[in-house]
């Protein structure tokens, strides 16, 4: 695949090395389809071949962020009795792969990338597009966006390991709330939960979004990022011990390195750091 062949998502990176990915079915509220699974993962997997890609921003065009698998996907997966996601293995890129086994599937790839990847949520995130929306690292919304699971409503069981992140970030009471219910929530409500970071009002979402992740792409370490990122979910599956073990191994390595000279130097002088 290449650029030119993008039909559903919209790519493009910054000068600051932000990467802009976009889920362009707006007619849909960017529902999702086989296509649209296929090319944002060959989107991820381009960012992390790029060296000067440091942070991935992914948002919705339109009114909507991604509104769930698309309802004739839906009737299809019904009237076949069975679920088919629209994808060949072959003509998927496999961003994030390889770092621990636990993080080579759907979705859970994002774990495994080098930058953090931030969800712009502009409007209704449910189903799949929540799940994409919880996989990412850091999540902000438009105020008055809508949230929800979906699944049970529709039959289906928690999808794409939703299960597992949706308690480790609200907890289990709020996880068996919104898993078990589907029921709707705004973005305030999300935020009390800590389901998103933080409720930007929905003409300043994009710019806020972008500014968090530019300085974040310029004022940080892409070396520390990313082995803090790693440090953050490869430590979800073990015990405090290795945890520890870790990051002191981590540390005497990185302090030797350029970027804990540079980053001291910019300190000390009062500057932004040129990493």
């Amino acid at each position: 695949m290449e650029l030119a062949d993008l039909k559903v998502v919209r790519y493009e990176v910054d000068a600051a090395g932000v990467a802009l990915v976009t889920l362009s079915r707006p007619e849909r509220l960017n529902a999702w389809t086989g296509r649209m699974h296929t090319e944002y993962r060959w989107c991820l997997a381009a960012a992390e071949a790029d060296p000067g890609v440091r942070v991935v921003v992914v948002t919705g065009d339109g009114r909507g962020f991604c509104a769930g698998a698309d309802t004739r996907a839906l009737d299809g997966h019904a009237a076949a009795g069975r679920y088919d996601p629209g994808t060949a293995p072959g003509e998927l890129a496999e961003p994030g792969f390889g770092v621990r086994p636990e993080f080579d599937h759907p979705f859970a790839f994002h774990f495994g990338l080098r930058f953090p990847v931030i969800a712009a949520v502009n409007g209704p995130a449910a189903g799949v597009g929540l799940v994409l929306a919880c996989f990412c690292d850091v999540r902000f919304a438009a105020a008055g966006a809508k949230l929800t699971t979906s699944a049970p409503r529709l039959g289906l069981p928690a999808e794409y390991g939703l299960s597992w992140v949706l308690p480790r970030l609200v907890g289990i009471g709020h996880a068996a709330d919104l898993l078990l219910s589907s029921r709707v929530v705004l973005a305030e409500e999300a935020a009390a939960m800590g389901l998103v970071n933080r409720v930007v009002p929905p003409g300043e979402l994009l710019a806020t979004t972008l500014a968090y992740a530019r300085d974040l792409a310029t004022g940080c370490s892409p070396a520390a990022v990313r082995e803090a990122k790693h440090q953050l979910y490869a430590d979800l599956h073990g015990d405090v011990g290795t945890a520890v073990a870790r990051s002191e191994a981590l540390l005497e390595r990185m302090v030797t390195e350029p970027d804990f000279a540079e980053g001291v130097a910019a300190w000390q002088e009062r500057r932004r750091p040129r990493f």
